[in-house]
């Protein structure tokens, strides 16, 4: 997986939507159930490890650390549910190259000053595309973003792209072959106020050039 090493020399816009447009975006469609094993998989695949994982909740944060220490990987979730010493505790060990992964969420990713990320890793899309602009701002335009995208969540996505004016670009994971069954964790159960889906994608994904050009068609009417 190729990485931005060095942080451009110049830079000419700073607004968020540029700053995203310029970053290095990756997207990986998955199935909700695959998330967790997926995420393992690449963060096995990635050397000099340096990554924060977001996800909606608390209680998604804490899952997913404790399926990651079992899968051998450094790993620890920071919320508001958390002792202040213990978050005090993580990101100092982030910070210092002690913790390879901190889970954490959208509220307190935007209380921390975490300098040395190499991924971001969007394990869940957020309901609104300022919270993710924020999280690719985080990188400072030196490392990856990558998202895992799972259908349900086709609306958040459209959103996004559509907001920053940009396409992440879709891959597929290298050498993952799925959840073993004695992996699995539990699907989250989704938030109350989230956005009603489609029952069925069976056409290819929408991009955001097209929804841009069907909103200028409209318009012209």
């Amino acid at each position: 997986m190729p990485e931005q090493t060095e942080q451009p020399t110049k830079k000419i816009y700073y607004d968020p939507i540029s700053v995203a447009q310029r970053t290095t975006q990756v997207m990986h469609v998955v199935d909700t159930v695959d998330k967790a094993s997926m995420l393992a998989h690449i963060l096995k695949s990635i050397d000099d490890l340096h990554a924060v994982v977001i996800t909606k909740t608390k209680r998604n944060a804490d899952t997913l650390s404790t399926y990651l220490q079992a899968q051998k990987i450094n790993a620890a979730a920071m919320h508001s549910n958390k002792r202040a010493q213990e978050n005090d505790a993580a990101s100092k060990a982030f910070e210092d190259g002690e913790l390879s992964v901190l889970i954490t969420t959208d509220m307190i990713l935007q209380s921390l000053e975490l300098t040395n990320i190499t991924h971001m890793i969007s394990y869940d899309l957020p309901l609104e595309p300022t919270h993710y602009l924020s999280r690719v701002g985080c990188l400072n335009e030196r490392g990856i973003s990558i998202a895992l995208v799972s259908e349900e969540e086709e609306v958040e996505l459209l959103d996004i792209e559509r907001f920053m004016r940009h396409q992440m670009q879709e891959k597929e994971v290298e050498g993952y072959a799925g959840t073993p069954e004695s992996d699995a964790i539990p699907a989250p159960k989704p938030a109350k106020d989230q956005k009603k889906k489609p029952r069925h994608r069976k056409q290819k994904r929408k991009t955001a050039s097209s929804v841009n050009n069907t909103d200028a068609k409209q318009a012209d009417k």
